[in-house]
């Protein structure tokens, strides 16, 4: 947030450089002493070998030196490195899914350069052959220097200069525009495609090896606990207590029920402890979340509001119910376009009548009754675990809140937005369509983290270009070029070309919206001329690296959205309504005898007490998140069994003095302490 009060600052946030100077050294003071924390944590001479921490000390150190400087100086000077700030945002626990996104960049990195060697190879040979064909057209000045052949072809990659380049050489002759169509087809129909389709079967391949070495990780962690809490009465089992006290240090938010059921719904032998291949499967069981399968009945059953509720849940249940809504939504569809056609006075009468007229009231009581009667039928909870439900009940109350506002505020048009949302649940209705939107839901994660690192992108570049770009003013700055109207400027008349002075780095918001432009593509060489003419030749540069890693970034989410897609297809062709309930769902029957058997005890035994009645036999119900990560299991059945065959199979090789995070390659290394007589003693009963 400091780019928004440094020089060049955005006006509103300007402060003096004594004021962002001090804010800067207080937070990277408390970024040092959390470093140094981690460093004691994680041992200085492993600085060395953990990358991501050694970036961030070596930043940390230039960014203090220069933050010192600045206030001694009382002034900016050419800071780059502000760009590296995002470093420490990254480096936190809340991203990551960004680092993990950002490390998918790089794994991809190899293909993706490869491909771009061979495609700047042909935009290379194509400029040097348009040098020799057009350089001696004198109206076409896109060719006139090798310099300026290679800038052009560079930019038809693009597009955007296409067909302008192409037109003074074939007003000459119709036979020159062969060479443009040949290599549009060859760089941009052929070659970007085919940089798609590497890309996505490296990020395929990266997928499927995540979840491998995933799978792996935990399986070898689960073992290498299992060995550190069996006991010397029981060295084959882990029994209860030391299961229950591995839990209190690994999670200690679960409660004594869900760690039993955890330690239950693993125990399928009948010793009283786990074995090795049970406790292996772990982690599956932490994402369980547990229930009295009592509680699975009517949210209403012996309370005052049965009656309601049972008419609600008949209701709703009514085969036809689902058919009257579809209609109240076609209905609230016809309106609109009717009011939407009927003539009004000015936009605040047309905006009240589409958005705040009696059929929006009629149509908002009817949607909110729906969702009161689903209420009532479901339970709270219950209605809000669909993804429908959440987007129905949202929409209508955002509609009734812009029918209100409008009636209160009637030139907040903004509102008449919220209405017309209402009918994408017609969407439903065809399975494309939900394909599409269970693809979404799958997407988020990802795309979070897609937006954040463009975010990260956007940041560094925009620091860049400020500390190159924010001392010239594009205003007639262009002039005897080809981009001279563009930038035509007169306080007493202007032109709509003439505004794209405009587009500039004079402080962090223009700088973010400038990149965007380019990042569209659209006329981007234009902003790229007129540095270039500013600026000098070597500008251009900046532009076209800013380009690459847009065009790489943005391949690799187009990749990301195809993988997300065929993968639900695949799962959904492969998996019946029954088989993800299964998969989804476990039950463990248990009672309060079986719990002291097990070793139920102590503040455990009094924690199961209320749940497990003595006599009675007790089944819940442990509910798994439909995650990827869970659906992967289903998808990559077969493989799991080969994966884990193939681990059985080098379970004799000795351990690695060092087991990584396949999860977070640059997380602190797990140090595997060497056996010694005295910590041999200790690891055979050894409690967590």
């Amino acid at each position: 947030m400091l780019a928004f009060t440094e020089d060049p600052a955005v006006p509103a946030f300007e402060l003096p450089v004594w004021a962002h100077g001090t804010i800067e050294l207080m937070a990277l003071t408390v970024i040092g002493v959390e470093l140094h924390l981690k460093l004691k944590w994680i041992g200085w001479s492993t600085i060395l070998k953990h990358k991501r921490t050694m970036i961030k000390g070596i930043t940390l150190l230039i960014m203090v030196l220069e933050a010192v400087v600045v206030l001694c100086r009382q002034s900016s000077h050419f800071r780059v490195t502000r760009a590296l700030r995002p470093i420490f945002l990254v480096d936190t626990r809340h991203c990551g899914g960004v680092r993990r996104f950002i490390r998918q960049i790089l794994q991809s990195l190899p293909p993706i350069i490869d491909m771009l060697g061979l495609l700047m190879f042909f935009v290379a040979t194509y400029s040097l052959l348009g040098y020799y064909l057009f350089s001696e057209h004198i109206d076409n000045g896109h060719f006139q220097t090798i310099s300026d052949s290679f800038v052009s072809m560079f930019v038809l990659l693009t597009t955007a200069n296409f067909p302008d380049v192409m037109m003074p050489s074939y007003a000459k002759s119709k036979w020159y525009a062969l060479f443009f169509i040949l290599y549009i087809i060859t760089v941009l129909y052929v070659l970007m495609n085919l940089m798609l389709a590497v890309v996505y079967e490296t990020f395929t391949r990266i997928e499927r090896e995540k979840c491998r070495a995933l799978l792996l990780h935990r399986r070898r962690a689960a073992r290498h606990a299992f060995r550190l809490l069996v006991s010397r009465r029981a060295p084959r089992h882990v029994r209860l207590r030391h299961f229950a006290g591995l839990m209190r240090h690994y999670a200690p938010h679960y409660s004594g029920l869900d760690v039993y059921l955890m330690f239950k719904q693993l125990n399928h032998s009948d010793t009283g402890g786990l074995s090795s291949s049970e406790f292996a499967n772990l982690y599956e069981v932490f994402a369980l979340r547990w229930c009295p399968q009592q509680s699975r009945a009517p949210w209403y059953s012996a309370s005052a509001l049965e009656p309601l509720g049972r008419a609600a849940a008949a209701a709703v249940r009514w085969p036809y119910f689902e058919y009257l809504i579809y209609a109240l939504i076609i209905g609230n569809g016809i309106s609109m376009v009717l009011r939407v056609c009927e003539a009004a006075g000015d936009l605040q009468d047309s905006a009240r009548l589409l958005c705040a007229s009696w059929d929006t009231w009629l149509f908002l009581t009817l949607f909110l009754l729906e969702a009161g009667l689903r209420i009532m039928a479901m339970g709270l909870a219950a209605y809000l675990e669909s993804g429908w439900n959440v987007f129905d009940l949202s929409v209508t109350l955002l509609a009734l809140m812009g029918a209100v506002l409008l009636s209160i505020a009637p030139k907040l048009f903004i509102v008449v937005i919220f209405r017309p949302l209402r009918l994408m649940r017609l969407y439903k209705l065809k399975k494309r369509y939900r394909d599409v939107f269970g693809t979404l839901v799958l997407l988020s994660p990802l795309m979070s983290s897609a937006g954040c690192v463009m975010l990260v992108m956007y940041y560094f570049f925009a620091i860049v270009g400020m500390e190159l770009f924010a001392t010239y003013d594009l205003r007639n700055c262009c002039v005897n070029t080809t981009v001279e109207d563009f930038y035509k400027f007169s306080l007493n008349s202007s032109t709509p070309l003439g505004y794209y002075y405009l587009n500039n780095f004079e402080n962090i918001v223009t700088s973010g919206v400038t990149l965007f432009e380019l990042t569209v593509v659209n006329n981007w060489f234009i902003l790229m001329n007129a540095y270039a003419t500013v600026a000098g030749q070597f500008s251009r540069m900046y532009f076209m690296v800013f380009y690459l890693f847009t065009m790489v970034v943005l391949t690799i989410v187009v990749a990301s959205v195809l993988e997300a897609f065929r993968f639900r297809i695949q799962y959904k062709r492969s998996t019946t309504k029954r088989d993800e309930e299964k998969l989804l769902h476990e039950e463990v029957h248990t009672n309060w005898e079986e719990a002291q058997r097990l070793g139920a005890s102590g503040d455990l035994a009094e924690e199961l007490r209320p749940y497990l009645p003595p006599g009675v036999d007790v089944t819940f119900i442990g509910s798994r998140p439909r995650t990827k990560e869970v659906l992967q299991r289903r998808m990559y059945q077969s493989d799991i069994q080969k994966w884990l065959a193939e681990e059985d199979e080098n379970e004799g090789m000795p351990p690695s003095t060092t087991l990584t995070s396949s999860e977070d390659p640059l997380s602190p290394p797990l140090i595997h302490q060497p056996e010694t007589e005295s910590n041999s003693q200790l690891q055979t009963g050894y409690q967590l």
